[in-house]
Protein backbone atom coordinates (compact mmCIF):
# COMPACT_ATOMS: atom_id res chain seq x y z
CA UNK A 1 0.00 0.00 0.00
CA UNK A 2 2.84 2.67 0.75
CA UNK A 3 4.26 1.77 -2.57
CA UNK A 4 1.18 2.41 -4.33
CA UNK A 5 0.59 5.50 -2.49
CA UNK A 6 3.70 6.64 -3.38
CA UNK A 7 3.55 5.92 -6.98
CA UNK A 8 0.50 8.22 -6.89
CA UNK A 9 1.34 10.82 -4.70
CA UNK A 10 5.34 10.76 -5.34
CA UNK A 11 5.55 12.88 -8.33
CA UNK A 12 3.10 15.55 -6.39
CA UNK A 13 5.09 15.73 -3.50
CA UNK A 14 8.52 15.86 -6.25
CA UNK A 15 6.36 18.76 -8.03
CA UNK A 16 5.52 20.45 -5.14
CA UNK A 17 8.87 20.60 -3.60
CA UNK A 18 10.72 21.23 -7.11
CA UNK A 19 8.27 24.91 -7.36
CA UNK A 20 9.08 25.64 -3.61
CA UNK A 21 12.52 25.21 -4.33
CA UNK A 22 12.04 27.26 -7.58
CA UNK A 23 10.33 30.42 -5.88
CA UNK A 24 12.49 30.53 -2.81
CA UNK A 25 15.59 30.37 -4.26
CA UNK A 26 17.48 33.70 -4.49
CA UNK A 27 18.65 33.46 -7.91
CA UNK A 28 16.04 35.38 -10.32
CA UNK A 29 15.67 33.18 -13.40
CA UNK A 30 14.92 36.26 -15.94
CA UNK A 31 11.26 34.85 -16.94
CA UNK A 32 9.31 37.49 -18.71
CA UNK A 33 11.25 39.75 -20.33
CA UNK A 34 9.62 43.14 -20.09
CA UNK A 35 9.19 44.45 -23.96
CA UNK A 36 9.30 47.99 -25.17
CA UNK A 37 5.06 47.55 -25.65
CA UNK A 38 4.59 46.01 -22.02
CA UNK A 39 6.50 49.13 -20.83
CA UNK A 40 4.93 51.69 -22.32
CA UNK A 41 1.44 50.07 -21.13
CA UNK A 42 2.56 49.64 -17.68
CA UNK A 43 3.97 53.04 -17.53
CA UNK A 44 0.25 54.97 -17.61
CA UNK A 45 -1.50 51.67 -16.24
CA UNK A 46 -2.08 52.95 -12.77
CA UNK A 47 -2.51 49.14 -12.27
CA UNK A 48 -2.71 48.02 -8.37
CA UNK A 49 -0.43 44.95 -9.53
CA UNK A 50 2.03 47.56 -11.22
CA UNK A 51 2.41 49.53 -8.20
CA UNK A 52 2.41 46.94 -5.69
CA UNK A 53 5.03 44.65 -7.57
CA UNK A 54 8.63 45.20 -8.73
CA UNK A 55 9.83 43.36 -11.89
CA UNK A 56 7.77 45.97 -14.66
CA UNK A 57 8.54 48.70 -12.59
CA UNK A 58 12.43 48.19 -12.15
CA UNK A 59 12.65 46.87 -15.94
CA UNK A 60 10.98 50.54 -17.10
CA UNK A 61 13.12 52.29 -14.88
CA UNK A 62 16.33 50.91 -15.70
CA UNK A 63 15.39 51.50 -19.73
CA UNK A 64 14.71 55.58 -18.73
CA UNK A 65 11.08 56.00 -17.59
CA UNK A 66 10.87 58.57 -14.52
CA UNK A 67 9.03 57.54 -11.45
CA UNK A 68 6.12 60.18 -11.32
CA UNK A 69 4.56 59.46 -7.59
CA UNK A 70 1.18 60.98 -6.76
CA UNK A 71 -2.48 59.21 -6.70
CA UNK A 72 -5.79 60.52 -8.47
CA UNK A 73 -4.07 62.60 -10.44
CA UNK A 74 -2.75 60.68 -13.18
CA UNK A 75 -5.80 59.37 -14.02
CA UNK A 76 -6.86 62.79 -15.70
CA UNK A 77 -5.36 62.05 -19.20
CA UNK A 78 -5.99 64.85 -21.92
CA UNK A 79 -3.74 66.04 -24.52
CA UNK A 80 -1.30 68.56 -21.68
CA UNK A 81 -0.86 65.27 -19.90
CA UNK A 82 2.55 64.76 -19.02
CA UNK A 83 2.31 60.82 -20.33
CA UNK A 84 1.23 62.79 -23.17
CA UNK A 85 3.70 65.22 -24.34
CA UNK A 86 6.51 63.43 -23.34
CA UNK A 87 5.39 60.94 -25.90
CA UNK A 88 4.59 63.28 -29.14
CA UNK A 89 7.04 66.04 -28.71
CA UNK A 90 9.98 62.74 -28.03
CA UNK A 91 11.15 63.64 -24.63
CA UNK A 92 14.45 61.96 -23.32
CA UNK A 93 12.31 60.63 -20.98
CA UNK A 94 8.92 58.92 -20.19
CA UNK A 95 6.54 58.76 -17.37
CA UNK A 96 6.06 56.20 -15.18
CA UNK A 97 3.16 56.54 -13.22
CA UNK A 98 3.00 55.69 -9.71
CA UNK A 99 0.13 56.13 -8.04
CA UNK A 100 -4.04 56.06 -8.09
CA UNK A 101 -7.10 57.03 -6.07
CA UNK A 102 -6.28 56.71 -2.51
CA UNK A 103 -2.61 55.94 -2.61
CA UNK A 104 -0.71 58.59 -0.36
CA UNK A 105 3.11 58.54 1.23
CA UNK A 106 2.62 55.68 3.67
CA UNK A 107 2.48 53.32 0.42
CA UNK A 108 4.12 55.68 -1.94
CA UNK A 109 7.69 54.77 0.99
CA UNK A 110 6.76 51.22 0.58
CA UNK A 111 6.71 51.60 -3.52
CA UNK A 112 10.60 53.32 -3.14
CA UNK A 113 11.53 49.54 -1.35
CA UNK A 114 11.80 47.66 -4.32
CA UNK A 115 13.31 50.39 -7.14
CA UNK A 116 16.31 51.77 -5.42
CA UNK A 117 18.67 51.21 -7.13
CA UNK A 118 16.58 52.68 -10.08
CA UNK A 119 16.52 55.73 -7.33
CA UNK A 120 19.98 56.11 -6.50
CA UNK A 121 21.24 59.11 -8.08
CA UNK A 122 18.16 59.75 -10.40
CA UNK A 123 15.51 62.21 -10.54
CA UNK A 124 11.83 61.97 -9.57
CA UNK A 125 8.64 63.85 -9.88
CA UNK A 126 6.63 63.62 -6.53
CA UNK A 127 2.98 65.48 -6.36
CA UNK A 128 1.70 66.91 -2.67
CA UNK A 129 -2.08 66.77 -2.74
CA UNK A 130 -3.27 69.18 0.24
CA UNK A 131 -6.30 66.70 0.52
CA UNK A 132 -3.67 64.19 1.42
CA UNK A 133 -3.25 65.79 5.12
CA UNK A 134 -6.85 65.30 6.50
CA UNK A 135 -6.73 64.42 10.14
CA UNK A 136 -6.80 60.67 9.52
CA UNK A 137 -4.30 60.73 7.27
CA UNK A 138 -4.12 58.01 4.91
CA UNK A 139 -7.14 55.63 4.96
CA UNK A 140 -6.93 52.24 6.75
CA UNK A 141 -8.57 50.46 3.64
CA UNK A 142 -7.11 52.24 0.85
CA UNK A 143 -4.18 51.46 1.98
CA UNK A 144 -4.60 47.96 2.85
CA UNK A 145 -5.44 47.52 -1.38
CA UNK A 146 -2.10 48.94 -2.78
CA UNK A 147 -0.05 47.14 0.48
CA UNK A 148 2.78 45.09 -0.65
CA UNK A 149 4.23 42.28 1.40
CA UNK A 150 6.93 41.99 -1.09
CA UNK A 151 7.78 45.60 -0.65
CA UNK A 152 7.59 45.03 3.20
CA UNK A 153 9.98 42.15 3.08
CA UNK A 154 12.17 43.72 0.87
CA UNK A 155 12.29 46.80 3.36
CA UNK A 156 12.43 44.66 6.15
CA UNK A 157 15.55 42.77 4.82
CA UNK A 158 17.82 46.13 4.66
CA UNK A 159 15.99 48.04 7.68
CA UNK A 160 17.97 50.11 9.78
CA UNK A 161 17.76 51.04 13.73
CA UNK A 162 17.01 54.63 13.08
CA UNK A 163 13.94 57.02 13.41
CA UNK A 164 12.98 56.39 9.75
CA UNK A 165 12.16 52.72 9.89
CA UNK A 166 11.05 52.37 13.66
CA UNK A 167 8.10 55.32 13.07
CA UNK A 168 7.22 53.53 9.39
CA UNK A 169 7.18 50.52 11.33
CA UNK A 170 4.89 51.62 13.99
CA UNK A 171 2.76 53.11 10.81
CA UNK A 172 2.35 49.85 9.43
CA UNK A 173 1.27 48.09 12.58
CA UNK A 174 -1.69 50.52 12.64
CA UNK A 175 -2.59 48.93 9.03
CA UNK A 176 -4.87 46.19 9.40
CA UNK A 177 -2.97 45.06 6.49
CA UNK A 178 -0.27 44.40 8.49
CA UNK A 179 -1.76 41.76 9.99
CA UNK A 180 -2.05 39.78 6.51
CA UNK A 181 1.33 37.57 7.32
CA UNK A 182 1.92 36.38 11.44
CA UNK A 183 5.95 36.28 10.92
CA UNK A 184 5.65 39.27 9.28
CA UNK A 185 3.47 41.35 11.86
CA UNK A 186 5.85 39.70 14.56
CA UNK A 187 8.58 40.87 12.87
CA UNK A 188 7.07 44.39 12.79
CA UNK A 189 7.22 44.50 16.30
CA UNK A 190 10.18 44.04 17.13
CA UNK A 191 11.24 46.85 14.50
CA UNK A 192 9.03 49.38 16.23
CA UNK A 193 10.40 49.01 19.40
CA UNK A 194 14.04 49.38 18.32
CA UNK A 195 14.67 45.61 18.79
CA UNK A 196 16.97 43.79 15.78
CA UNK A 197 15.45 40.87 13.83
CA UNK A 198 15.62 36.91 15.26
CA UNK A 199 17.97 35.04 12.95
CA UNK A 200 14.71 32.80 12.18
CA UNK A 201 12.96 36.04 11.31
CA UNK A 202 15.50 37.10 9.36
CA UNK A 203 15.68 33.76 7.35
CA UNK A 204 11.63 33.76 6.77
CA UNK A 205 11.89 36.93 5.50
CA UNK A 206 14.49 36.69 2.51
CA UNK A 207 12.98 33.32 1.80
CA UNK A 208 9.52 35.14 1.54
CA UNK A 209 10.74 38.01 -0.41
CA UNK A 210 12.56 35.56 -2.72
CA UNK A 211 9.28 33.63 -3.11
CA UNK A 212 7.34 36.86 -4.02
CA UNK A 213 9.91 38.22 -6.27
CA UNK A 214 9.74 34.50 -8.39
CA UNK A 215 6.14 35.29 -8.58
CA UNK A 216 6.16 38.72 -9.46
CA UNK A 217 8.50 38.12 -11.98
CA UNK A 218 5.77 34.64 -12.96
CA UNK A 219 3.32 37.10 -13.30
CA UNK A 220 4.08 40.39 -14.40
CA UNK A 221 1.93 42.06 -16.93
CA UNK A 222 -0.61 39.36 -17.02
CA UNK A 223 -3.96 41.10 -17.96
CA UNK A 224 -2.04 44.58 -17.96
CA UNK A 225 -4.74 47.24 -18.96
CA UNK A 226 -3.56 48.50 -21.73
CA UNK A 227 -6.46 51.70 -22.36
CA UNK A 228 -5.11 54.30 -20.75
CA UNK A 229 -2.10 53.68 -23.75
CA UNK A 230 -4.23 53.96 -26.12
CA UNK A 231 -6.10 56.96 -24.34
CA UNK A 232 -2.63 58.39 -24.37
CA UNK A 233 -2.10 58.01 -28.15
CA UNK A 234 -5.50 59.24 -29.10
CA UNK A 235 -4.56 62.53 -26.99
CA UNK A 236 -1.32 62.80 -28.39
CA UNK A 237 -2.88 63.11 -32.29
CA UNK A 238 -5.00 66.52 -30.88
CA UNK A 239 -1.53 68.08 -30.57
CA UNK A 240 0.55 69.87 -33.11
CA UNK A 241 3.33 68.79 -34.67
CA UNK A 242 5.58 71.01 -33.11
CA UNK A 243 5.94 71.73 -29.43
CA UNK A 244 4.89 75.98 -28.67
CA UNK A 245 4.01 76.73 -25.08
CA UNK A 246 1.76 79.58 -26.50
CA UNK A 247 0.02 77.02 -29.20
CA UNK A 248 -0.33 74.38 -26.55
CA UNK A 249 -1.74 77.11 -24.09
CA UNK A 250 -4.53 78.90 -26.58
CA UNK A 251 -5.49 75.04 -27.18
CA UNK A 252 -6.02 74.18 -23.84
CA UNK A 253 -7.72 77.31 -23.14
CA UNK A 254 -10.28 76.22 -26.58
CA UNK A 255 -10.21 72.45 -25.05
CA UNK A 256 -11.27 73.73 -21.42
CA UNK A 257 -13.87 75.57 -22.70
CA UNK A 258 -15.60 73.01 -25.05
CA UNK A 259 -15.72 70.67 -21.80
CA UNK A 260 -16.94 72.85 -19.54
CA UNK A 261 -20.50 74.94 -20.71
CA UNK A 262 -22.67 73.44 -18.09
CA UNK A 263 -21.73 73.84 -14.88
CA UNK A 264 -20.34 76.90 -12.48
CA UNK A 265 -17.49 75.77 -11.71
CA UNK A 266 -15.83 75.69 -14.89
CA UNK A 267 -14.98 71.69 -14.71
CA UNK A 268 -15.37 69.04 -17.16
CA UNK A 269 -19.29 68.33 -17.98
CA UNK A 270 -18.76 64.59 -17.44
CA UNK A 271 -17.06 65.16 -14.03
CA UNK A 272 -20.09 67.58 -13.45
CA UNK A 273 -22.63 65.01 -14.70
CA UNK A 274 -21.18 61.69 -12.99
CA UNK A 275 -20.35 63.10 -9.84
CA UNK A 276 -21.64 66.49 -8.57
CA UNK A 277 -24.82 67.31 -10.50
CA UNK A 278 -27.35 65.53 -8.03
CA UNK A 279 -25.98 66.89 -5.04
CA UNK A 280 -25.41 70.25 -6.43
CA UNK A 281 -29.22 70.17 -7.26
CA UNK A 282 -30.34 69.45 -3.37
CA UNK A 283 -27.45 71.93 -1.89
CA UNK A 284 -26.06 69.12 0.29
CA UNK A 285 -22.38 70.57 -1.20
CA UNK A 286 -22.66 74.13 0.01
CA UNK A 287 -20.68 74.86 2.48
CA UNK A 288 -19.73 71.66 3.11
CA UNK A 289 -16.10 71.90 3.97
CA UNK A 290 -16.18 74.99 5.86
CA UNK A 291 -14.47 73.19 9.22
CA UNK A 292 -12.23 71.04 6.72
CA UNK A 293 -8.26 71.12 7.69
CA UNK A 294 -5.21 70.30 6.19
CA UNK A 295 -3.00 71.47 9.06
CA UNK A 296 -2.88 68.72 11.56
CA UNK A 297 -2.21 65.20 10.35
CA UNK A 298 -0.05 62.16 10.48
CA UNK A 299 0.78 62.55 7.18
CA UNK A 300 3.19 65.15 7.25
CA UNK A 301 5.16 62.13 9.13
CA UNK A 302 4.08 59.86 6.56
CA UNK A 303 5.61 62.29 3.82
CA UNK A 304 8.67 62.83 6.24
CA UNK A 305 9.33 59.03 5.41
CA UNK A 306 9.63 59.26 1.42
CA UNK A 307 11.62 62.94 1.91
CA UNK A 308 14.27 60.76 4.10
CA UNK A 309 14.23 57.86 1.61
CA UNK A 310 15.11 60.29 -1.22
CA UNK A 311 17.74 61.39 0.67
CA UNK A 312 19.43 58.06 1.34
CA UNK A 313 19.31 57.83 -1.95
CA UNK A 314 20.68 60.63 -3.06
CA UNK A 315 17.18 61.23 -5.33
CA UNK A 316 16.80 64.86 -7.19
CA UNK A 317 12.76 65.26 -6.66
CA UNK A 318 10.58 67.93 -8.19
CA UNK A 319 7.65 68.46 -5.58
CA UNK A 320 4.23 69.73 -7.19
CA UNK A 321 1.41 71.13 -5.48
CA UNK A 322 -1.36 71.38 -6.93
CA UNK A 323 -4.39 74.35 -6.43
CA UNK A 324 -7.86 73.65 -5.68
CA UNK A 325 -10.64 74.85 -7.89
CA UNK A 326 -10.84 78.28 -6.69
CA UNK A 327 -14.94 78.17 -7.42
CA UNK A 328 -15.28 74.79 -5.81
CA UNK A 329 -13.30 76.13 -2.99
CA UNK A 330 -15.98 79.01 -2.10
CA UNK A 331 -19.08 77.51 -2.63
CA UNK A 332 -17.92 74.43 -0.32
CA UNK A 333 -16.59 76.74 1.94
CA UNK A 334 -13.25 75.55 2.58
CA UNK A 335 -11.18 78.19 4.10
CA UNK A 336 -8.74 80.09 1.91
CA UNK A 337 -6.52 81.35 5.18
CA UNK A 338 -6.23 77.43 5.74
CA UNK A 339 -4.63 76.93 2.72
CA UNK A 340 -2.12 79.09 2.66
CA UNK A 341 -1.41 77.89 5.82
CA UNK A 342 -0.78 74.65 4.60
CA UNK A 343 1.01 75.64 1.76
CA UNK A 344 3.41 77.58 4.16
CA UNK A 345 4.05 74.10 6.23
CA UNK A 346 4.64 72.21 3.33
CA UNK A 347 7.53 74.31 2.25
CA UNK A 348 8.92 74.99 6.10
CA UNK A 349 8.90 70.53 5.91
CA UNK A 350 10.96 70.60 2.32
CA UNK A 351 13.12 73.71 2.12
CA UNK A 352 14.22 73.38 5.46
CA UNK A 353 15.52 69.84 4.74
CA UNK A 354 17.32 71.14 1.15
CA UNK A 355 14.51 70.40 -1.06
CA UNK A 356 14.13 73.24 -2.91
CA UNK A 357 12.20 72.05 -6.26
CA UNK A 358 8.78 73.50 -5.98
CA UNK A 359 6.57 73.70 -8.80
CA UNK A 360 3.83 75.50 -5.97
CA UNK A 361 0.51 76.44 -8.28
CA UNK A 362 -1.45 76.72 -4.68
CA UNK A 363 -2.55 80.37 -6.11
CA UNK A 364 -3.70 79.31 -9.67
CA UNK A 365 -7.06 77.83 -8.64
CA UNK A 366 -8.99 80.93 -10.19
CA UNK A 367 -7.13 80.95 -13.57
CA UNK A 368 -9.17 79.78 -16.29
CA UNK A 369 -9.28 75.89 -17.52
CA UNK A 370 -6.28 75.18 -15.16
CA UNK A 371 -8.35 72.58 -13.56
CA UNK A 372 -10.19 69.95 -14.69
CA UNK A 373 -12.25 68.94 -11.66
CA UNK A 374 -12.48 70.09 -8.18
CA UNK A 375 -8.90 69.46 -7.48
CA UNK A 376 -6.77 68.00 -10.15
CA UNK A 377 -5.30 70.13 -12.80
CA UNK A 378 -5.99 69.75 -16.57
CA UNK A 379 -5.12 71.45 -20.01
CA UNK A 380 -3.26 74.83 -19.06
CA UNK A 381 -2.88 73.29 -15.79
CA UNK A 382 -0.97 70.18 -16.75
CA UNK A 383 1.02 72.51 -19.18
CA UNK A 384 1.90 74.91 -16.36
CA UNK A 385 3.11 71.59 -15.13
CA UNK A 386 5.28 70.13 -17.58
CA UNK A 387 7.07 74.07 -17.89
CA UNK A 388 9.02 72.97 -15.03
CA UNK A 389 8.80 69.51 -15.17
CA UNK A 390 10.65 69.09 -18.48
CA UNK A 391 13.57 71.46 -17.71
CA UNK A 392 13.93 69.54 -14.32
CA UNK A 393 14.39 66.35 -16.25
CA UNK A 394 16.34 66.72 -19.42
CA UNK A 395 18.90 69.58 -18.08
CA UNK A 396 21.53 68.66 -15.40
CA UNK A 397 20.48 69.94 -11.99
CA UNK A 398 22.91 71.30 -9.14
CA UNK A 399 23.59 68.07 -6.35
CA UNK A 400 20.81 68.35 -3.79
CA UNK A 401 21.98 69.21 -0.56
CA UNK A 402 19.98 67.43 1.93
CA UNK A 403 20.18 67.53 5.85
CA UNK A 404 16.93 65.33 7.19
CA UNK A 405 15.50 65.78 10.74
CA UNK A 406 13.84 63.34 12.79
CA UNK A 407 11.89 66.18 14.33
CA UNK A 408 9.12 65.86 11.76
CA UNK A 409 8.09 62.03 12.87
CA UNK A 410 7.02 63.99 16.58
CA UNK A 411 2.95 64.20 16.85
CA UNK A 412 4.07 68.11 18.11
CA UNK A 413 5.04 68.31 14.24
CA UNK A 414 2.04 66.61 12.75
CA UNK A 415 -0.31 68.86 15.41
CA UNK A 416 1.96 72.28 14.83
CA UNK A 417 -0.08 75.65 13.82
CA UNK A 418 1.79 77.10 11.01
CA UNK A 419 1.91 80.54 13.03
CA UNK A 420 4.17 78.37 15.48
CA UNK A 421 6.32 77.77 12.99
CA UNK A 422 8.96 80.57 13.92
CA UNK A 423 8.40 79.66 17.75
CA UNK A 424 8.87 76.29 17.17
CA UNK A 425 12.36 76.53 15.23
CA UNK A 426 13.98 78.33 17.58
CA UNK A 427 12.89 75.90 20.05
CA UNK A 428 14.17 73.47 17.88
Amino acid sequence: MAKRLLRIFGPLILAAILVFAVLASPVTFGFKHISATRERQAAVSLSPNVLRGKHIKEAALSDGYVPFFGSSEWSRIDPMHPSVLAQKYHRDYRPFLLGARGTQSLTQFFVMQNIQGELRNKKAVFFVSPQWFVKGGTRKDAFGFYYSQLQTAEWLTHYRHDAIDQYAAKRLLQMPAAKSDHFIYAALQRVAAGKSLTDDQRFYLQTRKNMLTQEDQFFSGINLPSQNLSRVNRQAKKLPTHYSYSALDRLGGQLGKQATGNNPFQISDQFYNHGLKQEIKTGSLKGFQKNLSYLQSPEYSDFQLCLDQFARLHTDVLFIIPPINQRWQKYTGLSATMLKQFDQKIHYQLQSQGFTNIVDLSDKGNVPYFMTDTIHPGWRGWLAIDKRVDPFLTKKQAQPRYHTSDKFYEKQWQQLEPSQLSQYENNK
